[in-house]
């Protein structure tokens, strides 16, 4: 029977007797992507770090293709490959430096990295580019880039702590083709992001973490259709929030107030719409539910600093 590529059981971990992680416990299927989700301070970079063997947890086991770690962090590493949450390329490097310089840390042979680099540009989508000025690369080429090499090795893992933030639409959709790519070739993927949609286009599953402990864990689709109704209703313009404290429990099931924005869930959106079809003054968005009302149900609409 093959290794689970991670397993994480029970994991915990404070900082100055303030619990990060309180008993996490999770595991990753061979070629799936699976999602670590949660709100600022939740335990995802914590537990990340843990998972790597870059901070030494406090209870708890974790295994990396079967090695403990952190004892045998150090030779699991060797599998996986990690995209930062923040580019940490050498400017003075060219494109192929970066990548033969990082490779290099695997003990890999420069012969065995030259040849690898020329494919690594052209999978992200480098290849035409300036090869020995990486300053004039745009936030989106750096961020494929990054991923190239973290692909340096081969590895059977990769782990991605916010791949896309601060990119534009365009960048985006162009790093989600590459990881359905790799997906499709085997890879397994560790994701980290606040983008609810990305979640839902690329893991097969995913856990919602907060505190540091699992709220719930499953496939994108099924959490949305077990856990939200499947209608949502936005209500905005003059008066929504007086609108929603007076009449909104006659139509949702549940209502909520964000800023100047009501949010109404419901099994059947008819009647709420032929109801705010007679109050011109009220705005209205009509749309399916999705991760991102099941993540805000469980986690709550607060800001997190």
């Amino acid at each position: 029977m093959d290794t689970a590529p991670l397993v994480v059981d029970r994991l915990v971990k404070a900082y100055a007797g303030k619990p990060a992680v309180a008993g996490l416990s999770f595991s990753l299927r061979r070629g799936e992507c699976y999602g670590l989700l949660g709100p600022n301070g939740a335990g995802k970079t914590t537990t990340l770090r843990c998972c790597l063997g870059l901070v030494a947890p406090d209870g708890g086991t974790i295994s990396l293709f079967g090695e403990p770690v952190p004892a045998r962090g150090r030779a699991a590493r060797a599998r996986v490959g990690v995209v930062p949450q923040f580019d940490n390329l050498d400017p003075d490097f060219s494109l192929a430096e970066n990548l033969l310089v990082y490779g290099r840390y695997f003990g890999l042979g420069d012969a065995a990295l030259r040849a690898r680099i020329p494919g690594l540009l052209e999978f992200a989508g480098l290849a035409g580019k300036d090869p020995n000025n990486i300053r004039t690369l745009s936030g989106g080429m750096k961020r494929r880039l990054t991923l190239a090499r973290a692909l340096i090795n081969d590895p059977d893992l990769l782990v991605l702590d916010e791949p896309t933030t601060g990119l534009d639409p365009q960048a985006r959709h162009l790093i989600w083709d590459r990881l359905k790519r790799l997906l499709a070739d085997g890879k397994t993927i560790l994701l980290t992001t606040h983008f609810m949609d990305e979640a839902e286009r690329l893991c097969d599953r995913l856990a919602i973490v907060d505190g540091g402990r699992l709220i719930v864990e499953g496939a994108p689709r099924e959490l949305i259709a077990e856990r939200i109704e499947p209608h949502v209703v936005e209500v905005f313009g003059e008066g929504a929030a007086d609108w929603a404290a007076a009449e909104a429990a006659r139509f949702s099931r549940r209502c909520e107030v964000s800023g100047e924005t009501a949010f109404c869930y419901v099994a059947d959106a008819a009647p709420l719409l032929a109801h705010l079809a007679e109050r011109p003054r009220l705005k209205t968005l009509h749309r399916p539910a999705n991760l991102e009302d099941v993540f805000l149900k469980l986690t709550g609409r607060e800001l997190r600093d």
